[in-house]
């Protein structure tokens, strides 16, 4: 899967694969039916010292590159879809932000549980009127003194059934400059959690109510002037929903490839039919080429947090090879691939939900070809 790892990364690559196989393939199927965050497995995997990767070592977390994480979210997925979702959360997501700008204090005051498993750090960005169009975010946030008076309401927030910390996106201001994020704990007054709906992807997500919410102001992550550093930590977000995708539908391939070379119809196995060679032979090509992009983007990380460019193209090309790998791994085993009991059907719907969430398809071609032309495309009504 990986094209040209260091002896440390190799070293590294066949530690997490000997503990995923072992640990975590065994239960992969049933984990992955599961609504609720595993908090059982995020223990485990902060145990194995998988959580925290590239927070550095002074800050509780393992000091490794942004390749390793890569690298771990990979082998973990290929074992266990389920709990690549807690790699991505506990090195990724939200956490990876924070680690990245939060104060001493804050640190101190959250790290050390989010890095052993025991919390979870949600992300609030989204919003009823503004999905794709963060900027046009809504949910205020009103410096009283020393404490931040929040209203508004956040939508489609991962793991916002189960977290007890949020890392909400607000505006303090007018403009993209008045945009920054706080820290708030779920049992806050005036933050209410509402119903989850469950999603294609099975997993359960709950809107965020702020109604005159008041947190101390020492929970401000970021304040004004905030919103491009906010972004560039977002982008190590989507280099974990990448690999996500690259894992999944490796895993399905795999799956796929087995069934087809021992399933037998008219009289021969299904892998001797040139049409489903051609199959197996174009998803290996997009796997590998979606890969190098994605090790470029890891490797290519300028302290710590990778290019704009190099995450959009990465992202774009994961997620497309993903969804598409998984749909042709899935109508190769026909009904056994449909069949709730394969997880080639998990990665089909999972990888399909990635091609909206962190950024859709459609945003990352905006990204692109801004670079290309090399000037600013407006998406709004001139």
């Amino acid at each position: 899967m990986f094209s040209d790892l260091t002896p440390q990364e190799a070293q590294f690559r066949d530690r997490v694969r000997a503990f995923a196989q072992e640990r975590l393939a065994p239960t992969a199927l049933e984990r992955a039916h599961e609504p609720h965050y595993p908090w059982d497995t995020a223990k485990l995997l902060a145990d194995e010292g998988l959580l925290g990767l590239t927070v550095p070592k002074e800050d509780g977390g393992q000091g490794a590159t942004l390749m390793e994480a890569v690298i771990a979210i990979q082998e973990i997925g290929l074992a266990c879809p389920k709990s690549a979702d807690v790699v991505q959360a506990g090195n990724f997501g939200a956490l990876r932000t924070f680690a990245e700008y939060a104060s001493e204090e804050q640190k101190a005051r959250y790290l050390p549980g989010l890095l052993s498993g025991q919390s979870l750090l949600a992300l609030g960005m989204s919003e009823p009127e503004t999905g794709s169009a963060i900027t046009d975010l809504h949910t205020t946030a009103t410096r009283v003194g020393d404490e931040v008076v929040i209203n508004g309401t956040k939508v489609w927030s991962g793991y916002s059934a189960d977290a007890p910390l949020f890392l909400v996106y607000v505006r303090f201001g007018p403009g993209v400059g008045g945009i920054g994020s706080v820290i708030v704990e779920r049992d806050t007054p005036g933050f209410e959690v509402g119903e989850a709906s469950a999603y294609m992807s099975g997993e359960l997500w709950a809107p965020l109510q702020f109604t005159d919410c008041r947190i101390p102001a020492s929970n401000i992550l970021l304040g004004e002037g905030g919103f491009k550093r906010q972004i560039s930590g977002f982008n190590v977000e989507r280099i974990g929903n990448a690999a996500r995708s690259l894992a999944l539908a490796q895993l399905a391939f795999e799956i796929a490839r087995d069934h087809v070379a021992a399933r037998e119809q008219f009289g021969r196995p299904l892998m001797e039919f040139q049409g489903l060679q051609w199959k197996f032979a174009e998803m290996s090509v997009a796997l590998d080429g979606a890969q190098l992009l994605l090790e470029r983007a890891a490797r290519g990380a300028s302290g710590g947090l990778p290019s704009a460019y190099d995450t959009a193209v990465a992202k774009l090309a994961s997620n497309e090879t993903g969804f598409r790998v998984a749909h042709e791994a899935m109508q190769a085993m026909g009904a056994l691939g449909f069949s709730s009991k394969s997880l080639v059907e998990y990665c089909f719907r999972r990888t399909r939900g990635w091609m909206i969430a962190g950024g859709s398809t459609e945003i990352l071609k905006n990204r692109i070809a801004e670079h290309v032309f090399d000037r600013r495309f407006s998406q709004r009504p001139s």
